[in-house]
């Protein structure tokens, strides 16, 4: 009996089991197509609803001064408030969501259909943006190959990376055979030297990043959200930029009770000119909250001071740290080589010189400049370890090294 049992079974439990591969392989295909009447694979709506919100994940500025975004339902107006130091010019951008209707009225604006597929980058500064949001596969040109950024050089090694010129010497022929999406510059308002009107000429988007302006390390490293927006990366910007701000404001609370604020000063003196930075300048920002005495920070300035060596030397002749100073220098006896002046300062008689490129690659870029903007709780971190040791017992120094 078993026996007859166990053979009759055997053709029903073959029946349910196909019947239910059947019902999911049904299942499947339903979804998938379901999901392809909303966006094909390069992020294109495939029917246009007016009345869904295709960004339903927005970014809120937190910290940046310098670019807004205003969503509406298929698009982003994107306005850069101050691209440059002395200017009342602002840009603007209109984000289009990719299978949607252009909007009317944004005459004067750059019409850019999103998400891009490809970019070309005139800073390295946008590069670590690129590595954070995932999008690294999807950058064709550089300005320089003198990058720190892993990604990014794998993919100059693989030669899918062309190098373009920078911003006030581009290629722009190079430019057009790469026909990218997007071209990310920054402006200094020098028509000499800046390749906007260049490349808009020649029929190129391109959008200006003006993380520069900020002046505050957070407010630096929130332009990751501006790149973000481009490849509709909004809510992964939102979400890496928050564990940002929350690494630096921790670090920077260790340091915001202690008594002991030793004195600091940076820069050094070129050409005949000591450029110090303001008291309210990202410099000052970042020494504030490493617990420092920053000599200039009574001043109201947010770009650097043209100072004389003597000026400098007067104030700075007791200070307790000297930071960032010339990258050329590699040892003590090339400062004094090149002024004997700087000898008389405290900070080299008790050798508490800190210098920030502990991290120079080959061709000589230095990644205080790459990676450190978009690291702001690094850099942070690195200078309490300098100043107050002690609070940071475990942290060791990464874009900073002591000088010898």
């Amino acid at each position: 009996m078993k026996l007859v049992k166990l053979t009759h079974s055997k053709p029903i439990i073959f029946l349910c089991q196909f019947f239910l591969i059947v019902t999911l392989i049904i299942a499947c295909h339903s979804t998938a197509i379901n999901t392809s009447t909303n966006t094909n694979n390069n992020g294109c709506i495939q029917k246009y609803d007016s009345n869904t919100d295709y960004f339903s994940n927005k970014i809120k500025i937190t910290h940046a001064t310098g670019f807004a975004v205003e969503y509406q339902k298929h698009y982003k107006i994107v306005t850069i408030k101050n691209p440059w130091q002395n200017t009342n010019t602002g840009f603007q951008y209109v984000l289009v969501q990719c299978g949607t209707p252009t909007p009317k009225g944004f005459n004067q604006a750059q019409v850019i259909t999103v998400p891009i597929n490809s970019i070309v980058s005139l800073s390295t500064t946008h590069l670590p943006h690129l590595a954070k949001l995932g999008v690294v596969y999807k950058l064709i040109g550089i300005s320089s190959k003198q990058v720190n950024t892993p990604d990014v050089v794998e993919r100059i090694k693989a030669g899918k990376i062309t190098q373009v010129g920078d911003n006030s010497n581009v290629d722009i022929e190079k430019v057009l055979e790469l026909n990218p999406d997007l071209v990310t510059i920054f402006g200094t308002g020098n028509s000499q030297t800046d390749s906007y009107a260049k490349l808009t000429e020649a029929g190129l988007k391109v959008a200006i990043n003006s993380e520069y302006m900020e002046n505050t390390p957070l407010g630096r490293s929130e332009w990751l959200k501006f790149t973000a927006l481009f490849f509709n990366k909004d809510e992964q910007a939102e979400t890496i930029f928050s564990e940002i701000a929350n690494k630096y404001e921790r670090v920077a609370q260790k340091a915001k009770s202690v008594e002991n604020r030793p004195i600091v000063f940076v820069g050094f003196n070129f050409k005949g000119t000591w450029y110090m930075p303001g008291g309210k300048s990202y410099v000052a920002k970042y020494l504030a909250d490493a617990g420092a005495n920053y000599l200039w920070s009574d001043d109201k300035s947010s770009g650097s001071l043209p100072l004389s060596f003597e000026v400098v030397l007067e104030r700075a002749a007791n200070a307790d740290y000297w930071l960032n100073f010339s990258q050329s220098w590699k040892k003590l006896k090339d400062l004094v080589v090149e002024d004997n002046r700087y000898a008389d300062f405290k900070a080299v008689k008790t050798g508490n010189l800190y210098n920030n490129n502990a991290r120079v690659n080959e061709s000589g870029g230095n990644d205080y400049w790459e990676g450190g903007i978009s690291n702001p709780d690094i850099v942070l971190s690195d200078l309490i370890k300098i100043i107050h040791p002690e609070i940071l017992p475990n942290h060791k120094l990464f874009y900073y090294h002591k000088f010898n």
